[in-house]
């Protein structure tokens, strides 16, 4: 045997052709599946125990994703592995309650790579510790890899459309060495083509998720509403580069940096959210031209590769969609870093990630101030 993994299942398409893969490979495979929240007294859970398995046989679902929760134990069912579902819903609490607060804010905040940090590569740990697994497994498309010097390195998945190293930057480098990514080195077409082959024809074709679990609606700035109970005035004036008054708004969490459609207001070309300021709840509406920026500094850093250095050249990614470009990193405090764009770029949004690669590794990462 390979040692024990706790996988964390979802019920789609990658994390069960991951489950496949790592049996195939002599693993002793336990699935989990997050629940984000409850709706009924059976699913919550006392304080003192916060990882309390939810009993795998009750049919009473969470409030978020019952039907993934069902497609993922009937995988494991049919690969003949233990499963489990725990509620999260606590957890989950301080994603949602960061996501609010980010909006109102005025910053435009990543849950996935928060869950990534606090859930399944923090609270999925400290259950497989429990059940004395000595790695942890997921679907994402990165990929681990071991240096000359035997050090543990994140790096991108092989599927340039599908790499998801951008949002797991944020992982305590010294659990890389108990992270597998069993896809990683797979494209999306062979993962398709593996869960047919493996009979796994209930996921095979599934559609990957495109929404925030918590939203399944993507209607943002309602979650907000239903979510905080009390929160303070955001709507107030769309304005120009210029400060010239074009319009109004009904809050400005309903905005991003780089939103062109949703404005509220007609122009002869398109026109985008340039910056949103909360103090006086403006939101500047501009050109293209105008959302071009060479420069963004970033804290709250989390270095996968230790540096020396204070001054250094890298690729750099401003969010998961962006393609990495050449960029000076000036380190300018223990905590804060400068970064330098060789070329303008778009969409540099206060609340979201720059991570920084050398090739294909990831040196680190923090969040854009």
């Amino acid at each position: 045997m390979s040692g024990r993994v706790v996988l964390a299942m979802s019920g789609g398409v990658d994390s069960s052709a991951a489950a496949y893969l790592l049996k195939e490979q002599g693993y002793e495979v336990i699935g989990l599946f997050m629940r984000s929240g409850a709706t009924e007294d059976v699913c919550a859970l006392p304080e003192e125990n916060p990882l309390q398995i939810i009993d795998p046989k009750s049919h009473k679902q969470g409030c978020c994703s019952a039907e993934d929760a069902a497609d993922a134990r009937r995988i494991a069912d049919q690969l003949d592995i233990p499963f489990h579902a725990l509620n999260f819903k606590d957890a989950f609490g301080r994603i949602k309650d960061y996501f609010a607060e980010e909006y109102l804010s005025g910053r435009t905040p990543n849950p996935c790579v928060q869950c990534n940090n606090w859930l399944k590569f923090g609270k999925i740990w400290d259950f497989a510790k429990q059940v004395r697994a000595d790695k942890i497994a997921t679907g994402h498309y990165a990929q681990i890899q071991i240096d000359a010097e035997g050090k543990h390195g994140l790096h991108r998945g092989l599927d340039g459309n599908k790499d998801q190293s951008y949002v797991l930057f944020g992982i305590n480098p010294g659990l890389l060495e108990n992270i597998i990514f069993p896809v990683g080195n797979n494209t999306k077409d062979e993962i398709r083509e593996m869960s047919r082959s493996a009979g796994l024809t209930r996921v095979s074709e599934k559609r990957d998720s495109q929404e925030i679990c918590f939203i399944p609606d993507n209607d943002y700035a309602a979650f907000i509403d239903r979510y905080c109970d009390e929160r303070p005035e955001t709507a107030g004036d769309l304005v120009d580069t210029g400060g010239n008054v074009l319009g109004t708004h009904d809050g400005f969490q309903r905005f991003t940096v780089g939103q062109r459609k949703g404005l509220g207001i007609t122009f002869g070309e398109p026109r985008y959210v340039i910056s949103i300021q909360p103090d006086t709840k403006r939101v500047v509406i501009g050109t293209k031209e105008d959302l071009a920026q060479s420069d963004l500094q970033a804290d709250q850093l989390n270095w996968m590769v230790p540096t020396t250095e204070t001054r250094f050249t890298c690729m750099a990614k401003i969010r998961y969609r962006h393609t990495a470009a050449t960029a000076e990193v000036e380190l300018v405090g223990d905590d804060l870093v400068n970064v330098r764009f060789q070329e303008p770029q778009y969409g540099v949004a206060p609340g979201q990630a720059v991570v920084f690669y050398d090739d294909d590794r990831v040196l680190g990462g923090g969040w854009i101030r």
